[in-house]
């Protein structure tokens, strides 16, 4: 591929313009969409099972595609520029590597993985998680077949997972009951769904190449087959705990607060997983994130500021995490089922 616009064939436009996405109506992928329908400069098509109960966004192309039937999705995918996967972590096995078998065939040229994880420089952190040799997995595939990737590092979603009852953060809101993990001190970097569907809207809203050998300005290929590093906050159990006493307008007094290591929460998660209860896999994914050795936090590693992402309120997101609570029981329930 051409390093510079000015060696690309006629016709060559220098923007992303045509967008697919996989998963468009759900926890990540509709912020992502929303964010990318204010930009005006893009035509979204999202790729919808015939069965899928989510609704995207208004505004976008939906197109109706069997995973199962590669022909089916290589037509969905030809002439899309760019594929945005968004997978339920339920989703039949395998469904990642069809969607970028598919795109690879389809002419595609870049994929967003299924990632929205962590640090991917952390390996240890990431084997222990269960989720780093999975995403490796999926950018080695993309690679292999000689596309390219760029995967979002933005840590755990704040408010997603505030919401997400004990198992998460720790935050019980009908008990009014919260777990602290150790001592409750220990920094985690996180994002909002908000902030992640900004990035993701500004990444593809630049130039793909630079014009020429002249052209310092920043691009889509800075990040090809790397990590886009997005931050909210970095913030402890404490931490949060205080916003939400502000948001809830609640003292000490109102919670009954526990504490309990994040090792134990860690190796109780993993038996948990491996008598099939998926709900094991939750407490621990979040309790190896708070390990106050090895946390997961890459503050320094932020591109907020190289995208121009706004600096949030903290007692906001929190509101927006709460305001999520209803819904996120109802999810457990299901998985629980």
């Amino acid at each position: 591929m051409p390093l510079y616009a000015k060696d690309q064939p006629a016709g060559f436009t220098n923007a992303v313009e045509r967008i697919a996405i996989v998963g468009a109506g759900g926890t990540v992928g509709s912020h992502i969409v929303t964010s990318l329908l204010q930009t005006g400069r893009h035509t979204v098509t999202a790729l919808s099972r015939p069965d899928s109960t989510n609704k995207p966004p208004p505004g976008i192309r939906v197109v109706t595609v069997d995973y199962d039937n590669e022909d089916n999705l290589v037509t969905a995918l030809r002439g899309q520029q760019f594929l945005i996967i968004t997978l339920s972590p339920t989703v039949a096995q395998g469904t990642h590597s069809k969607l970028v078998r598919a795109a690879a065939k389809a002419g595609v040229p870049y994929i967003m993985p299924n990632g929205y994880g962590g640090d991917i420089e952390r390996v240890k952190q990431g084997k222990e998680s269960m989720l780093g040799p999975i995403a490796k997995a999926h950018r080695d595939e993309i690679e292999a077949l000689g596309m390219h990737w760029i995967t979002v590092c933005c840590g755990f979603w704040y408010d997603y997972s505030l919401a997400g009852e004990e198992l998460r953060f720790g935050f019980d809101f009908t008990r009014k009951a919260l777990t602290l993990y150790d001592d409750g001190n220990t920094k985690n970097t996180v994002s909002t769904l908000s902030q992640v569907g900004r990035a993701v809207a500004k990444l593809l809203s630049l130039k793909e190449l630079p014009v020429d050998e002249k052209d310092e300005s920043l691009t889509l290929s800075h990040w090809l087959n790397k990590g886009l590093y997005v931050t909210s906050f970095t913030i402890s159990q404490r931490e949060m705990f205080e916003s939400v006493k502000r948001v809830t307008g609640t003292t000490n007094d109102d919670w009954n607060v526990t504490h309990e290591p994040s090792q134990k929460r860690y190796e109780d998660g993993l038996a948990l997983l491996k008598t099939g209860n998926r709900l094991g896999f939750a407490k621990l994914l979040y309790a190896r994130g708070f390990f106050p050795d090895d946390p997961s936090q890459f503050s320094e590693k932020s591109e907020n500021e190289l995208l121009g992402l706004p600096e949030e309120d903290l007692d906001k997101a929190t509101q927006v995490g709460i305001d999520m609570v209803p819904s996120r029981a109802r999810e457990q329930q299901i998985a629980m089922s």
